[in-house]
């Protein structure tokens, strides 16, 4: 199965976890939310397994530039629009790995669920 790191490539987060798997021999894909967008399907799918609250990126610029209105008692429905209209406001990265789904970058979690246990 092929890893795939969703995020914006000049996002300093996304370029710490791509160093981290560039530096620890993974391989992966790399799709750009700016250059090709987020289809409704796969996050529905990261909705369904994460729940929206943890993917929707609220400290960011974007999130933050939405009147207050808009802001204000999202549902996941609004959230899935937003996200989709707007993929900035997706934390970053996602990675999809393995059967598993990572959101945020932190170099121990990379490591706990990337990296095969070593024998003692």
């Amino acid at each position: 199965m092929t890893n795939t790191i969703y995020g914006i490539k000049n996002c300093d987060t996304m370029k710490k976890a791509r160093a981290w798997l560039d530096d620890h021999g993974i391989g992966y894909n790399f799709h750009d939310y700016k250059t090709a967008g987020i289809d409704d399907a796969r996050l529905k799918r990261w909705v369904a397994k994460l729940g929206w609250e943890t993917l929707l990126n609220r400290a960011g610029t974007t999130f933050r530039k939405l009147p207050d209105v808009e802001k204000a008692g999202l549902t996941e429905a609004r959230a899935l629009a937003l996200m989709i209209e707007q993929p900035s406001m997706i934390k970053r990265p996602v990675l999809e790995a393995g059967g598993k789904l990572l959101v945020g970058f932190k170099p121990e979690l990379y490591e706990k669920e990337l990296r095969p246990s070593k024998a003692k």
